[in-house]
């Protein structure tokens, strides 16, 4: 079983990484193997929507996006984790999770998904939301923490500050252990949900 984390943040030892390696810790003390993947501070460039991917198997923008789409594909789950800016993501990891979700064309579902937030102060909130996005269009089960999966702070130290914040951080990473380990163990007895055929509605007259 293993997990990646994807650091959304430009800066590779700070606030985010100090969250994102929290829940490593303890998926790891879980036995279940982690890889933080730092793509904050890549030139990766958004998607321009020209669906080749699903004649390649794979981005036309042969950069980062496929490095991780096939670890993606072989992952149990992905944790990820993103600084907040003007009450958003990290522009970079936007553009590289639209990429990395888009042209993965392994089945998704039933990995599991959770979003780590970082901030100063605030707009942690509308961030968490418009990251758990990319799982609940994915049939990927969301992981939940005692409060929003979120920490506070200015620099590392800061963070290492927040108890209740790196508190949320473990406990999300026991409670992600456990649903994946739980779905491994439904898998085998039950095998995924039973899936229609893909109906798509377009309200254009």
């Amino acid at each position: 079983m293993k997990v990646l984390l994807i650091n959304g943040s430009p800066r590779p030892r700070g606030c985010t990484y100090t969250a994102l390696n929290e829940v490593a810790k303890t998926l790891e003390q879980e036995d279940i193997e982690t890889e933080i993947i730092q793509v904050g501070q890549k030139d990766i460039r958004g998607c321009i929507g020209c669906r080749q991917c699903k004649t390649n198997g794979q981005c036309v923008f042969d950069d980062e996006v496929n490095v991780v789409s096939k670890k993606f594909a072989e992952s149990d789950g992905i944790v990820i984790g993103s600084p907040v800016y003007y009450a958003s993501a990290n522009g970079t990891l936007i553009s590289f999770l639209d990429r990395l979700f888009y042209s993965t064309l392994a089945d998704k579902t039933m990995k599991v998904g959770a979003a780590v937030v970082s901030a100063r102060r605030a707009g942690t909130t509308a961030t968490f939301d418009e990251l758990n996005k990319y799982f609940t269009i994915s049939q990927m089960p969301i992981v939940s923490s005692q409060y929003w999966n979120m920490v506070h702070g200015n620099t590392p130290e800061e963070v290492q500050q927040d108890l209740e914040g790196l508190q949320t951080m473990r406990t999300l990473g026991k409670n992600m252990a456990f649903l994946i380990k739980s779905i491994q163990l439904g898998k085998k007895q039950l095998g995924l949900p039973e899936k229609e055929e893909s109906v798509h509605t377009n309200f254009i007259r």
